[in-house]
């Protein structure tokens, strides 16, 4: 039986980034993936492929909406949806050999096959030709990830209705999708058509759009999407989808029971995630899950069972690759003696439409609940010099800081590379800064970041200079 320090169960960017951590700490190191590419549900079919199409769709966007407004004459504009496709694999590809890498430059051993637990401290690989082989450690990281959930009674064909995985792979530009939910996923894969010229219909329950973040970002989004060939049906609850040939209908029931009805070629299911915990024999070594799938955990991230720890989309919280990250890092560093920790409130939550949209600290539902007295100051990109010269101008930063001592208690913004700007929100909030320091900040001009500093100016007894 082969013996190891820490074995890791999944090589998402939780699973592989506690990989790494823990073999620079000097500890040996294994990680079993059940898939022969590495990355998980991130790079392989999340996060990296999404970002390829999401970019690729906003250059043909912007080649056939604004090239001749900067004086560049395009011709014969079209899409190659296959070789857009080709270089969206090859990014993968990239980026899976990239971590492979990192497991060879630290010495981290890869398993092949799935992981499960015999008892405590020992783990069955089970391998694709059915043989077995037990792998031994006093610490084990579950970070298995999750998959689609679905909602009762649709199920997707995987042709004509489909979930995210295969909205990343289709051959053709849809005539009309229709998305069912208004999170994160539906946006941004029904951005990534949208761009190309489908009609993109989201019926969505909850009388909002990526209805987790700050309200005022939802609104504004919605707003700029119906630009690009988006139509919301928000407060409606979806109750069949069902395949007619080459279309897909809809039904769902709206605000007082109307009924709705939709035909598209194809129909997205993107209602969220659940934890993948399937076949680890959680109740080989005691583990019950939580109610809603996820595992239960300490705050040092360990299971009810000592030597056991969880981390990502398996356990409570927001099923964001980057928290798994620092709590990868964070249990490594656990198991080694050190005294890490992680601010949950400052994970920063991000859109990547265009323009993005990106969130940090608390939003303004939850600081009046709080009944915490707070100023708010905003500034839109229309007033953004550098903006203009891009012609980025939709959106806006928000700020929200304590009414009396003036620290920053969250930051919320819509804009042109949104996602890259909540770092300095966050390093912010981190640092219990005050809006007046990030006011008295120097940011380089003309910059997208000067936006953050002028809300922080228009929080401050509103002092914002270019509105």
């Amino acid at each position: 039986m082969s013996s190891y320090d820490v074995i890791v169960i999944g090589s998402g960017p939780g699973g592989y980034v506690a990989a790494i951590r823990s073999a620079q700490l000097g500890m040996k190191t294994a990680i079993i993936e059940k898939y022969p590419n590495l990355g998980g549900t991130c790079l392989n079919v999340g996060c990296i492929p999404s970002k390829a199409l999401l970019d690729s769709s906003e250059h043909y966007y912007n080649a056939l909406n604004h090239f001749k407004t900067h004086g560049i004459e395009t011709g014969n504009l079209k899409v190659n949806l296959s070789q857009m496709m080709s270089r969206k694999d090859e990014v993968v590809k990239q980026n899976v050999d990239g971590v492979r890498y990192l497991m060879k430059k630290n010495k981290v051993d890869i398993f092949t096959g799935v992981g499960s637990f015999k008892q405590p401290g020992v783990v069955i690989l089970t391998k694709e030709t059915g043989e077995k082989e037990e792998l031994q450690s006093r610490n084990i990281i579950i970070a298995t990830g999750s998959k689609p959930s679905l909602l009762p009674g649709i199920t997707p064909d995987k042709k004509r209705i489909i979930t995210s995985t295969e909205a990343l792979q289709l051959r053709e530009i849809p005539d009309h999708l229709l998305v069912i939910g208004g999170g994160v996923i539906g946006l941004e894969l029904g951005s990534v058509y949208a761009r190309m010229g489908s009609r993109v219909s989201v019926v969505e329950f909850l009388p909002s759009i990526i209805a987790t973040m700050d309200p005022a970002l939802g609104k504004e989004l919605q707003k700029i999407l119906q630009k690009t060939g988006f139509e919301f049906y928000l407060g409606h609850k979806v109750t069949d989808a069902e395949v007619k040939g080459k279309s897909v209908i809809l039904k769902a029931e709206g605000p007082g029971g109307k009924p709705l009805e939709l035909s598209g070629d194809y129909c997205l299911a993107c209602v969220g995630r659940k934890p993948y915990t399937e076949n680890l024999g959680l109740e080989n070594v005691g583990i019950i899950p939580e109610k809603r799938g996820t595992i239960p955990v300490d705050d040092t991230l360990q299971t009810t069972v000592k030597g056991i720890y969880a981390i990502g989309d398996v356990i409570r919280g927001a099923m964001l690759a980057h928290k798994a990250e620092e709590e990868g890092v964070f249990v490594a560093e656990t198991i080694a003696g050190q005294k890490p920790h992680i601010n949950y409130r400052l994970i920063p939550g991000v859109v990547y439409t265009w323009p993005e949209v990106a969130g940090t600290g608390y939003t303004e539902p939850e600081l009046k609940d709080l009944k915490r007295d707070y100023k708010a100051g905003s500034f839109p990109f229309k007033a953004s010099g550098r903006a203009r010269a891009s012609m980025d101008t939709d959106g806006f930063v928000k700020v929200y800081a304590d009414k009396i001592t003036d620290e920053i208690l969250g930051v919320h913004m819509i804009g042109p590379r949104a996602a890259d700007m909540i770092a300095e929100a966050v390093v912010a909030l981190e640092f219990r800064a005050s809006a007046e320091d990030i006011a008295r900040m120097s940011h380089a001009h003309p910059t997208y970041t000067e936006a953050f500093r002028e809300a922080c100016l228009a929080a401050t007894d509103n002092r914002a200079i270019h509105m």
